[in-house]
């Protein structure tokens, strides 16, 4: 990324200011602004995260805040209630006080002698979400919107479940937001009051895991602030950002075929990063892009922002697998509206281990299988975060407990764009079941590159409001989506369709093992083939190189360490998934503040003891200034028997080195058909 260090306007930054809310509660934000709007008052772009404005995005922060506002914007960075420097407790995500605050957000920037009225939001991850969530209330101020790496549909698409299947970023994200909602406001900002605000903080909160695990079907809960419940309540413009790498990309492509208004789509090849920052490669000028969506939205600029290309997209060529990349080959298509007309949907049928053409006749089989706990070790994050080795690997092993379908070797390229389908006419000897279903390009040699993938729980083979167990023995056709892709199989490979009967642990499995059988004659693979033409590329339409404001100082004191770990015992049979997010400690030299953070997270199991499956995540984050140092521990455990799933978590927090908070939860739950 090139920094940039001149801009057009010079700035002033407010490191700290108070929001008030309407129940009395202050909100921490931090200000980014063109002298001139003293006396000229400028357009207002808020970010809006619990994420921690004075330290953990701090650095991120700097680079695309004040790019922004030099550019002519008042930027503002406040943290949610409960969260960083923020009075209050925060409970869980996407609540209705929290959307209730962005309003009153909204409501005070308008007001602010320096904001000429106009306001965007904009965010990655919480930010996306809750900036397309408050665009739904229309608030009258908000007049654009930009979201990165975000879902309108919180149940079906999001971190908690996939096809009705439980992940475990489920427990992972929990463990995330346990540790964030429990961390200390910086004493340097709030003054004496921080040891009580902390004190209301770690009495007032729990593990999140438990809400999440209350609601295992789609209800009300997850209905709320789901946007896809009524696309038409979003009536300001929209830019939506994903990767084809993160968990996120799928919402991309609803909102440009369900929306009705101004909208452009960008999906790249990255992980769960802004693009101008984006890993796997390449990175793009994505700031420049944000500048000229304000300008033409907040400041009325004829600057064409709208010609070209509804949808943007990296279209990804052929690589072997690996569990991390600098740099995805691929180039740069664009579709002018979404659905495209320029992918077709064609139907191949399955035959046994086959794909077959659609003009091709086949004989019926039926095809068994009960896969084993390990198939899944290999699948990496449900949303890669480029903290490698996150990707999935060589789906080889992985396929040794599949049931596999290949295609012919490909004489030519075969391109697709969007999201494939499997229909599987099935039956299974117990009454909770799934299937996960993967994509896979397969090299002259063998080695499998996971595509893409999906996942159902054919207990809600109709649906997620009501689901019903199945009746063993009994046919059944379902159909289902895998999530969407852009991929280029080259000449001299294969498609392969693998299928299998639990994928832990990237989702929680049934509570017994289940023999599969698919029956081939109703069973097939529908690939949204896109047709390549000259006119549809976008070499007309190029990226700038990445570019931002020049980042705050900092200093790494102890290395960072991020690791993956399988193994096995052959004693006992047991095995393990382990990962390491060690931050190590960094050095805010601007404001004189160490911060260490650590995350662990271990998922195991034994043999095939479909009740063995465990689930534990840790956290540490200690902030250290001069003589204060203050600490947190968070510790979250899931494990289930075949009725219930168990919750245990502990908390701790330290001031130097003296305990000053502790407390334990348990918490039982039943299994709800998962």
């Amino acid at each position: 990324m090139r920094t940039v260090s001149s801009l057009p306007y010079q700035l002033k930054e407010d490191e700290h200011v108070w929001v008030p809310m309407s129940d009395g509660t202050r909100l921490a934000a931090r200000v980014w602004r063109p002298v001139p709007s003293d006396d000229e008052p400028v357009p207002a772009v808020l970010e809006y995260i619990p994420y921690r404005k004075h330290d953990l995005t701090a650095w991120r922060d700097s680079i695309h805040h004040p790019y922004i506002a030099g550019h002519g914007y008042a930027c503002v960075r406040v943290d949610l209630r409960g969260s960083g420097d923020s009075e209050g407790v925060l409970v869980d995500e996407y609540l209705e006080q929290e959307q209730l605050d962005a309003e009153d957000v909204l409501d005070w920037i308008a007001e602010q002698p320096w904001c000429d009225g106009r306001v965007g939001m904009m965010g990655i991850s919480w930010g996306g979400f809750n900036s397309l969530q408050v665009a739904a209330r229309k608030p009258p101020q908000l007049r654009a919107i930009v979201i990165c790496s975000f879902t309108d549909d919180r149940y079906g698409d999001d971190m908690h479940y996939m096809g009705g299947c439980l992940l475990s970023d489920n427990l992972a994200e929990a463990g995330t937001m346990f540790a964030h909602s429990t961390l200390p406001p910086d004493p340097a900002l709030v003054g004496d009051r921080w040891r009580k605000m902390w004190r209301e903080r770690l009495s007032g909160v729990g593990p999140w895991v438990d809400e999440w695990l209350r609601h295992q079907y789609r209800d009300e809960y997850w209905r709320h602030a789901s946007v896809c419940e009524s696309y038409a309540d979003v009536q300001v413009p929209v830019l939506a950002v994903s990767g084809w790498a993160d968990g996120y990309s799928n919402a991309v492509t609803r909102l440009l075929g369900n929306l009705d208004v101004p909208r452009k789509g960008l999906i790249g090849p990255w992980s769960h990063k802004y693009p101008h920052l984006g890993e796997p490669g390449p990175a793009i000028g994505f700031l420049q892009e944000v500048v000229r969506w304000w300008d033409h939205w907040l400041k009325d600029e004829d600057n064409g922002v709208m010609d070209g290309p509804m949808l943007r997209t990296w279209m990804q060529d052929s690589v072997p697998p690996s569990t991390s990349y600098e740099e995805r080959p691929g180039r740069w298509v664009g579709e002018p509206t979404w659905p495209s007309p320029h992918i077709t949907p064609i139907e191949y049928p399955l035959a046994r281990n086959r794909i077959v053409r659609p003009d091709e006749e086949r004989e019926p089989a039926t095809v068994t299988v009960e896969s084993p706990l390990s198939v899944g070790q290999f699948a990496g994050k449900w949303a890669s975060y480029n903290a490698p080795p996150d990707l999935p690997y060589d789906q080889r092993e992985e396929d040794g407990g599949s049931l596999v379908f290949d295609s012919e070797v490909l004489t030519e390229p075969c391109e697709i764009l969007g999201a494939p389908t499997v229909t599987l006419e099935l039956s299974v000897d117990r009454p909770v079941a799934m299937v996960a279903a993967r994509l896979s390009d397969v090299f002259p040699d063998g080695r499998a590159t996971r595509v893409t993938y999906g996942l159902r729980n054919l207990t809600h083979r109709d649906g997620h409001e009501r689901p019903e167990p199945l009746e063993p023995g009994r046919r059944y056709r379902v159909s289902f989506s895998l999530n969407g892709v852009a991929q280029s199989f080259s000449p001299g490979h294969r498609i392969r369709l693998s299928l299998s009967t639990s994928y832990w642990p990237l989702a929680w499995p049934p509570p017994e093992p289940v023999l599969l059988s698919v029956h081939t004659e109703g069973s097939s693979l529908t690939l949204p083939v896109r047709s390549v033409t000259e006119s549809d590329e976008v070499s007309q339409w190029p990226f700038d190189e990445p570019e931002g404001a020049e980042p705050i100082p900092m200093t790494q004191v102890r290395p960072s360490d991020h690791r993956w770990t399988v193994c096995r015992e052959l004693t006992d049979y047991s095995s393990a998934l382990e990962i390491v997010k060690d931050n190590g400690t960094v050095r805010f030299d601007d404001i004189d503040l160490n911060v260490a953070k650590r995350a662990y997270e271990r998922y195991s199991w034994v043999a095939d003891d479909f009740t063995s499956p465990r689930g534990e995540t840790n956290w540490s984050v200690t902030f250290t200034r001069g003589d204060w140092t203050a600490r947190t521990d968070t510790r979250t455990v899931l494990t289930c028997t075949e009725r219930e799933f168990i919750v245990h978590a502990q908390l701790d927090a330290y001031e130097d080195t003296r305990r000053v908070y502790s407390r334990n939860w348990t918490y039982t739950m039943p299994r709800h058909l998962v």
